[in-house]
């Protein structure tokens, strides 16, 4: 029988159940390389995507759209279902609402590949102070994520206009804004979560240290992050051949020598080579989305709900 979670269902795992389900993944020996690249189909009005993965006894498969165009008719940019089976019969099993597991999953990624950091950050109790960019979902999932797992003392928003100030954040400034800079200079963590095709982060600004999590894009021509940045941080990504094909942030800034393939580190090196990652230089985690996240954190979601064991044969 296939059930279904809806986006609820989906939530109620919770941020620090996601990153537990990422983590304990890598642990147990996933290899992001090993998995399928996703299918990005053209469509008349935006991209479809197909992100199918196999791991621990389970198949899952998500099928997304990106439609730019929804902003102005007042509906969601972002649409997902995602479908469970079990490996052994290709049953499926679950229908998990695909919007809620993206939203859950990708600031799970961005926190479990950069924990260490975070606690060492927060140390004796301070509070953290975040600057994201972005007021939408992954913004505020980001902050959620943070928060499960560290004190955050300040959230501070930019976005391309004023307006209300999300009830997840302190303030929100305008990117245009004479602020926006100092809040930069000050932040222990920055989400880039935007539309973005152009860099909205001044690199020269990011204070050495700090965290950068950016999420906004996936196409190799598409950037939120300048080659200085990426030139001066250590840079973690989920898999070295998605980057090279996937993520603009890091595509480009190869192009313009900032940065070289073999400097990269992947969330599948080993733990101690990522405890070696200097403490005196920014940390950029920019992850583009792969089908193993979903589905590692599709399972953990559907065992909280069912009581499924975690591995099938």
């Amino acid at each position: 029988m296939t059930v279904t979670l809806d986006a609820a269902d989906v939530f109620a795992l919770g941020p620090a159940g996601a990153v537990a389900a990422v983590r304990e993944a890598l642990a147990g020996g996933l290899d992001p390389d090993g998995d399928v690249p996703r299918a990005v189909v053209p469509l008349a009005h935006g991209q479809g995507l197909l992100m199918p993965s196999e791991s621990g006894g389970w198949f899952g498969v998500k099928v997304a759209t990106v439609a730019p165009g929804n902003a102005a008719r007042g509906l969601r940019r972002i649409n997902a279902t995602y479908l469970l089976h079990d490996s052994a019969t290709l049953t499926p099993v679950a229908l998990l609402d695909g919007v809620a597991l993206t939203t859950l999953r990708t600031p799970a990624v961005s926190v479990a590949a950069c924990l260490d950091r975070l606690r060492a950050l927060a140390a004796g109790g301070r509070g953290l102070r975040l600057v994201v960019f972005g007021a939408g979902p992954q913004g505020e999932g980001h902050v959620a994520a943070v928060r499960a797992h560290v004190p955050v003392a300040d959230v501070t928003v930019v976005t391309r206009r004023e307006g209300p100030v999300p009830g997840w954040a302190d303030r929100r400034l305008a990117a245009a804004g004479g602020e926006v800079a100092a809040s930069v200079r000050r932040a222990d963590v920055v989400v880039t979560a935007t539309s973005a095709r152009r860099p909205v982060v001044d690199g020269r600004l990011v204070r050495d240290g700090a965290v950068v999590l950016a999420v906004g894009s996936h196409e190799p021509d598409a950037r939120e992050l300048d080659s200085v940045l990426m030139g001066r941080a250590t840079v973690v990504v989920e898999s070295r051949a998605t980057a090279l094909r996937e993520a603009g942030d890091v595509v480009m800034a190869i192009h313009e020598g900032a940065l070289v393939p073999e400097d990269l580190v992947t969330l599948a090196d080993p733990t101690g080579s990522r405890e070696d990652i200097p403490a005196d230089r920014p940390l950029v985690v920019k992850t583009c989305g792969m089908g193993w996240q979903d589905l590692v954190v599709a399972v953990a979601a559907h065992r909280r709900k069912e009581g499924t064991p975690a591995e099938r044969s």
